[in-house]
């Protein structure tokens, strides 16, 4: 593993011909969720049964928090206290009809990854997967809605819907681009239901959605992790 600041994000970067994105492989970048370290998802490199020669990168957000315990990064704040007070009174978390402080910026920072990404790895956008859990998987799903790159493929695992007046007239224009989503039916973060019409409306779209529900929490199982293999060698060796 090799660590590199790209486009103003600190990154770490595996698998390649040499561990650390060596070579002219295909490239996965996956995004942390938050409150977790910048090597939170750097494990699923090898676990992984992507194309040889898969190049991963695991940006690490911009935020430090203090949480407590350990190493804790986000892309944007949220506000824990409101989370904490509807997560004791059983109430749903529902931001879909929000677009967070901070994910323009944070958004511009991705971009200028894949930038960098492009034109300092030799990465083709076109054999480029862009993807995160959580928080990242709302940032990966924003940064594809409102950019034009041609990414092979999208991951959205335990995201949710975000800026739903935003996204949804987005949607169409990336008819056709191969997903990847996956949500726990007992997510206590993320609702499954909001899960649920994510899928719906980037399918009604246009977009072709592999939809991986599960029976656990908020979380990445051994299953996801098999479906998400699949998912690469599918998209990446077209």
């Amino acid at each position: 593993m090799r660590v590199e600041k790209l486009g103003g994000l600190l990154a770490r970067i595996t698998g390649g011909t040499d561990g650390k994105g060596g070579g002219r492989g295909p490239v996965v970048v996956l995004l942390h969720g938050f409150g977790a370290p910048g090597d939170d998802l750097v494990a699923l490199g090898p676990a992984l049964e992507a194309p040889p020669g898969t190049r991963f990168l695991f940006p690490e957000g911009p935020l430090s928090l203090s949480m407590g315990f350990g190493e804790s990064r986000a892309w944007w704040m949220i506000d824990l206290e409101k989370l904490n007070r509807d997560l004791s009174a059983g109430r749903p978390r529902d931001a879909s009809g929000e677009t967070p402080k901070g994910l323009a910026e944070v958004r511009e920072r991705v971009v200028a990854l894949l930038d960098e990404v492009s034109r300092r790895l030799g990465a083709d956008p076109q054999k480029t997967v862009l993807g995160g859990f959580s928080q990242g998987a709302m940032l990966a799903c924003d940064v594809a809605l409102r950019t034009d790159r041609p990414f092979a493929g999208l991951v959205l695992l335990s995201g949710t819907l975000l800026a739903r007046q935003e996204w949804v007239p987005l949607m169409p224009k990336r008819k056709g681009l191969k997903v990847l989503q996956s949500h726990g039916h007992a997510d206590p973060l993320l609702p499954f239901f909001l899960a649920e019409q994510l899928r719906d409306l980037l399918t009604q779209a246009g977009l072709s959605v592999e939809w991986v529900a599960f029976r656990g929490a908020h979380e990445i199982p051994d299953m996801v992790l098999t479906k998400l293999g699949a998912f690469l060698r599918e998209t990446l060796t077209r």
